[in-house]
């Protein structure tokens, strides 16, 4: 299954590092476990990708969904909260906003994460494979640290600017202290946990269904591993 996206699109790395030899398969070449690894989270994060750059990809996916921020109220109104903010039709309104702007900062995030797979030095490889249904999601943000978020806060700041800023601007200014400036980077943090949330989500569902990829590579290695 490969998906296309221009230019976001995920690249497959070479074969490297560690082997496993599948059980029953004595005759069979060895696999890299590495390429194993980078195939995994390439079908992950190209469809977490694909699902998230779609006009609603953040707002209409209940893993992906950013909610209003502490400030705002959170997930409902409060009689703390200006009279705006407590207006329901407003907040959903804000809420979609907070979530294309996401989109933005998904667009940023998409190649540096293509670029990770494809150059990242993967350790522990054959516990990564064998591990919980999101390790390798796990692995590879902690190998990427805050590299995402340094990426992602201009195309959310921009994408705040451009969609409705008339709705962003009532909300920031009806809370004392807040601006646009801190309201960026808390967007920004919520849209990179849901960047990880959506990659963790495929892989679980590829490492439980590997078919659903059409990779004979990954049919054969977590078919097993699953009979295991």
């Amino acid at each position: 299954m490969t998906m296309n996206f221009d230019r976001r699109q995920l690249m497959l790395a070479g074969l490297a590092g560690t082997t496993l030899l599948l059980p029953g398969c004595q005759s069979a070449p060895r696999i890299s476990l590495t390429e194993i690894i980078r195939r995994l989270l390439t079908y992950s994060s190209q469809n977490a990708f694909a699902m998230l750059l779609q006009p609603g990809g953040f707002y209409d996916n209940s893993v992906a969904r950013i909610a209003l921020p502490d400030e705002f109220g959170g997930g409902r109104g409060t009689t703390l909260l200006s009279a705006i903010l407590q207006s329901q039709t407003f907040r959903d309104r804000l809420q979609r906003q907070l979530n294309r702007a996401a989109e933005r900062g998904a667009e940023r995030a998409a190649p540096l994460v293509a670029d990770a797979i494809r150059t990242v030095s993967i350790d522990a490889a054959q516990e990564i494979v064998r591990g919980n249904p999101q390790a390798a999601t796990a692995f590879l943000r902690g190998r990427m640290g805050p590299a995402l978020l340094d990426a992602m806060l201009p195309g959310v700041s921009d994408g705040l600017r451009v969609f409705d800023d008339q709705v962003i601007n009532r909300a920031v200014q009806s809370v004392t202290g807040f601006d646009m400036a801190r309201l960026g980077r808390d967007v920004t943090r919520r849209a990179e946990d849901s960047i990880w949330a959506a990659i963790g989500a495929e892989e679980a569902a590829i490492r439980a269904d590997p078919r659903r990829t059409n990779d004979p590579l990954l049919m054969g290695v977590f078919g097993v591993t699953n009979r295991l």
